[in-house]
């Protein structure tokens, strides 16, 4: 039997045994040593032996209120997890005890005491059912209508987290004589949106927002009192219940409208007028979270007819958010020329703002967000929203004195904002634009001068397209010697804004800059010693766009020493662990691909070792900390593979003269799929040029390659499999005795891509068809055998290949089975000849003649017969294509 310290007959707390309790309890709230906290466990734990210990907890927590309310809450606190542990092993009259006192509590003033009573009534009724205690609702009701507002909040605390551990209960037909008693507390609760008491308002409306998915039937059948009251609420003083209101408008309405109702045009109007004036809310927070109702208005679905009388009204108000504010971090920031050192927050991303951001989020993140919302705007209506706006953006532009510039700035971003959606209606205009934008390059605000290159930037296209005629061709120029002037700007961020607006324009006009390429190369150079970290990412950018722009035009004597001495000063400053070398490397990387001169084979060697080097060291690195930032290697292997790309044989002596084998293997071994991918691609590259440099290394190099292929669920090592497919290409063309031990392995790999190709990247069924056909070439007699269970799905993969030497070489494959397995070619001829019909044009002669034969024993096997019903069953646009071939 356990003891107990109370009399027989009602049950009273004993005085002595409630005092020692409390003491216990203020004890162990005090800073003791670890040794005297012990102590004092355990004489709480000889208390919590008793029967009744849970009455004490209970009485201290809802009656002692001559005890500090955080002793009374770490009562609670115990008797919540007490009761989890023993509650059904409690004396019946015990549990009565508990619940009338966690009841009493929920009236109590102070609401840490009221919040701590409704978790504990919530693991209660978890603990033991709705049926243990079928007063509870009737009580919450009570206490709902009684108009105490300390018993209202418990009584809803209550609720809302019952709700939360036991959801069923409350949405049950026989869980309250019948009723399910979420009908009746909804009604109930709808009544409090128009409480005097904020706090009660709050509680009330989270209750309810819980089951707008769920919708029952007392929301649905009140939906109109609870839409007025939404909107009520979105309208009231306290942000918190505006916030808590504006985001259930938003889910109601937009997120679950099949799940809701049906959208009336009134309460559309409404949500609509709620939106507008939620989105100049003086709290940035809940204007922020405005902006996001514009984008998620299309994804409802609602047609953009409803939106259109509220056009003026609402493009005014994201302008006026577009606008930077007094406050704002980014105007000191905006100011710093470039002699200040970039900061670690400057070289972050800069994430777009979502409407699912906290309340962190900053003034900036409205001004994105308003000018994503306007951006959508313009592509759903188009020019209609000029009639009102372009007035507001041209006297904006017009407007003069240092006070209006941030109203100017907000202009100019908002041109560009609707450059695309509203170019119908702008491009009559486009000159004009030009015209007024060029001078604002120029102007004395940071932010109106970067601003500026991004939105003449967004014109790009037009400005291209027109720059056929004298006029258009002359506006062009403008545009691209005021980004080049920019280029030179003392301000980091006009720097970083004009490259960026410069690579837009290089991108469309690609050749049209070849005039212009030496001055083009020179403006990108002069600055590059001076550019800090983030602004040389951004011009490094910008000279690799150019150069995939003008391709082989930048591959002259002129250009090359404009262009490569200065990049390589920059790479020799910088040493081979500093970040900013990746950024050159990639720059390289895009350069080496346009550059095949002599002029350029001077730099070769030096970039080569330097690359060697990183490698060496990165690797040397990894040893002692394996979990290193391996984009050093992944960028110097990327680098070798484009000059040995470009420079085939002129890279060979570079490589004899390196121990670049043995780190490739090291590469190939790597368990960083990025490192794999990049030294697979590198390994290809090599076999082609130069595989006599694999040896002895070769069947190491083939056992790697091939083990990424039998890779249960390679899909998330695509790009390494895709890699290492092609490298056992290359290798088979270069050294077929080698891959002979391998190809049954490789063809066991290949044949399930092949059969599953609809689930699989396009470009892995591309090179798993090519590498098929070069093992067939080189290997016949060992493929052969496996033709019967891929020759259809080989087939289907090669007529979707693109033309080229590597479709060439797999052609000679499949030529060579033909031969090898007349009976399988037979069953497959459709295939084959759909195959042979997806040439345009078949280049190689030897191939050509190869072709042509087989189709000439295809005709030999069958009959005249047999052969002109094959013909005639035949899709009349392959006939047409393998009739060249029948000759």
């Amino acid at each position: 039997m356990r003891r107990t310290i109370t009399r027989l007959g009602p049950w009273q707390p004993h005085e002595e045994g409630l005092n020692q309790i409390i003491l216990l309890l203020l004890l162990d709230n005090l800073p003791f040593s670890t040794v005297i906290r012990i102590q004092i466990r355990m004489q709480l734990l000889h208390f919590s032996l008793f029967d009744d210990f849970n009455n004490y907890l209970a009485f201290i927590l809802s009656r002692a209120k001559d005890v500090p309310v955080e002793i009374r809450k770490v009562a609670g606190l115990l008797l919540k997890n007490g009761l989890m542990a023993v509650y059904n092993l409690i004396e019946p009259e015990h549990q009565q005890y508990i619940k009338l006192q966690l009841l009493y509590g929920l009236g109590e003033a102070d609401q840490h005491i009221r919040s701590t009573c409704g978790t504990t009534i919530s693991n209660v009724v978890q603990q033991g059912g709705i049926s243990g205690w079928p007063e509870l609702f009737h009580t919450l009701l009570h206490f709902l209508n009684s108009g105490d507002p300390n018993r209202n909040g418990g009584a809803m605390d209550a609720l809302s987290k019952i709700s939360e551990n036991t959801p069923e209960l409350l949405d049950s037909d026989d869980a309250w004589s019948g009723q399910r008693p979420i009908n009746i507390f909804l009604l109930k609760l709808f009544e409090f949106f128009h409480s005097p008491h904020a706090n009660l308002r709050k509680l009330s409306l989270r209750f309810v927002n819980k089951y707008i998915i769920s919708m029952p039937s007392g929301l649905y059948t009140s939906k109109n009192k609870y839409l007025d009251g939404l909107f009520l609420l979105a309208n009231e003083p306290d942000a918190a219940v505006r916030k808590l209101a504006f985001s259930k408008v938003k889910t109601t309405f937009l997120f679950f409208p099949d799940a809701t109702f049906t959208v009336s045009q009134p309460l559309l109007k409404d949500v609509i007028e709620c939106m507008l004036q939620l989105n100049k809310d003086n709290n940035d927070v809940l204007a922020l979270e405005a902006c996001g109702f514009w984008s998620k208005y299309w994804d409802a679905q609602i047609p953009p007819e409803n939106l259109r009388e509220y056009l003026p009204h609402l493009t005014l108000i994201l302008l006026s958010n577009m606008a930077y504010p007094n406050d704002d971090d980014l105007l000191a920031d905006a100011e710093e020329d470039e002699s200040i050192p970039d900061r670690y927050q400057d070289l972050k991303p800069q994430l777009p703002c979502s409407d699912e951001d906290d309340d962190t989020c900053t003034i900036c993140n409205l001004r994105k967000c308003s000018a994503s919302a306007l951006d959508v705007l313009s592509n759903v209506f188009g020019a209609k929203i000029l009639l009102t706006f372009m007035p507001i953006i041209e006297a904006n532009l017009s407007a003069t004195g240092d006070e209006a510039w941030r109203d100017k700035e907000a202009a100019v971003l908002a041109l560009g904002v609707i450059a695309r959606g509203c170019i119908n209606g702008l491009y009559p205009r486009l000159s004009e634009i030009v015209a007024s934008l060029i001078p604002l390059l120029d102007h004395k605000f940071t932010l109106i001068r970067s601003t500026s290159c991004w939105t003449l930037s967004q014109f790009s296209k037009y400005i291209v397209q027109d720059s056929g005629n004298k006029k258009g061709y002359e506006q062009f120029d403008m545009v691209l010697t005021a980004f080049l002037q920019r280029i030179s700007d003392t301000n980091k961020l006009v720097q970083g804004a004009a490259c960026s607006a410069l690579a837009i324009l290089e991108e469309e006009a690609a050749e049209k800059l070849a005039p212009r390429l030496k001055e083009i190369l020179q403006h990108l150079m002069h600055p590059l010693g001076e550019y800090q970290k983030r602004n040389l990412r951004i011009i490094c950018d910008a000279i690799g766009t150019l150069v995939d722009a003008v391709g082989e035009e930048l591959d002259q004597p002129v250009y090359v020493e404009i262009l490569i001495p200065p990049l390589i000063q920059k790479w020799q400053n910088f040493s081979i662990f500093d970040k900013d070398l990746l950024t050159l490397l990639e720059c390289f990387t895009s350069i080496v691909q346009a550059l095949r001169s002599i002029e350029f084979s001077q730099f070769t060697e030096h970039l080569f070792s330097r690359c060697i080097t990183i490698i060496e060291a990165q690797q040397q690195l990894a040893k002692a900390h394996p979990f290193s930032d391996k984009d050093f290697i992944t960028c110097s292997l990327d680098f070798l593979s484009g000059l040995t790309g470009c420079f085939h044989n002129g890279i060979e002596s570079l490589v004899l003269q390196s121990n670049l084998r043995d780190m490739l293997l090291k590469c190939c071994r790597d368990g960083a799929p990025d490192v794999r991918q990049s030294a697979f691609g590198l390994l290809g590259d090599l076999a082609r040029v130069c595989p006599i440099h694999l040896h002895p290394r070769v069947p190491e190099f083939l056992y790697l390659v091939v083990k990424q292929l039998k890779i249960p669920k390679f899909e998330k090592t695509i790009s390494v499999a895709n890699n290492a497919c092609w490298a056992i290409g290359e290798l088979a063309v270069q050294v077929p005795q080698e891959i002979s031990p391998f190809v049954a392995t490789v063809i066991s790999c290949l044949i399930p891509i092949l059969h599953q190709s609809e689930g699989v990247v396009k470009s892995m069924v591309e090179n798993s068809a090519i590498t098929l056909g070069r093992l067939a070439f080189v290997c016949p007699d060992l493929v052969s055998p496996h033709m019967e269970k891929c020759m259809q799905s080989w087939c289907i993969s090669l007529s979707t290949t693109r033309d080229g030497i590597e479709k060439e070489d797999a052609f000679k494959g499949l030529c060579e089975m033909v031969k090898a397995n007349p009976s399988v070619a037979q069953s497959s001829l459709v295939y084959v000849c759909k195959a042979i019909a997806s040439w345009t044009k078949i280049w190689s002669t030897e191939l050509n003649t190869e072709v042509c034969k087989v189709m000439h024993d295809y005709q030999q096997m069958l009959t005249n017969e047999a052969w002109d019903k094959f013909m005639s069953d035949l899709d009349p646009l392959v006939k047409a294509n393998i009739a060249k071939y029948l000759v």
